[in-house]
């Protein structure tokens, strides 16, 4: 297992639409293992494989308090399974430091591949339900900042922006 790098905002390659994964092989059990790593070393509780610069839709992610449940999303997709929405305080890998508040659907419907390419079906709520959402979205290319009003936006990016200058 590697440590893969981390893409930070305002990356254009975060923007980048991944691609459906045509078979489950070891070369996506190689990076879903990278990936759990990667999550795991930079104390994350999800991980798209956009992130890392890889433009499939693998996703992997782990909400238990023990952090020793990992679940992998392959070709995921999701449905609310109400309109009822709920804000919870959101970050991301790829703006670290940076959280907001977004509103998402309080309870969705997955349905995915697990690493050995068999599909499976779950119902989430709470983090776990939020979670695959911001996860699902960074496979379209679309990051929590988005949700959030024009200043705010700008001025995280501001600041993503002098930090990556100092770290330079």
């Amino acid at each position: 297992m590697a440590i893969r790098t981390i893409l930070q905002y305002p990356d254009p390659r975060l923007r980048t639409k991944a691609a459906p994964v045509d078979q489950v092989d070891d070369g996506i059990r190689t990076l879903v293992d990278d990936m759990l790593a990667t999550m795991y070393d930079a104390s994350g509780i999800g991980l798209a494989a956009t992130q890392v610069d890889v433009h499939q839709r693998v996703i992997v992610m782990d909400v238990s308090d023990n952090r020793n449940d990992p679940l992998v999303l392959i070709n995921p997709s999701y449905v609310p399974l109400d309109d009822e929405r709920e804000p919870l305080q959101e970050g991301c890998l790829s703006i670290p430091d940076y959280y907001a508040e977004v509103p998402r659907a309080l309870r969705v419907h997955l349905k995915a591949t697990d690493r050995d390419g068999n599909g499976y079906e779950l119902d989430a709520d709470g983090l776990l339900a939020h979670c695959i959402q911001h996860e699902c979205d960074h496979l379209e290319g679309v990051l929590f900042v988005d949700y959030l009003s024009p200043l705010k936006r700008d001025r995280i990016l501001k600041k993503m922006q002098k930090r990556q200058k100092q770290e330079a």
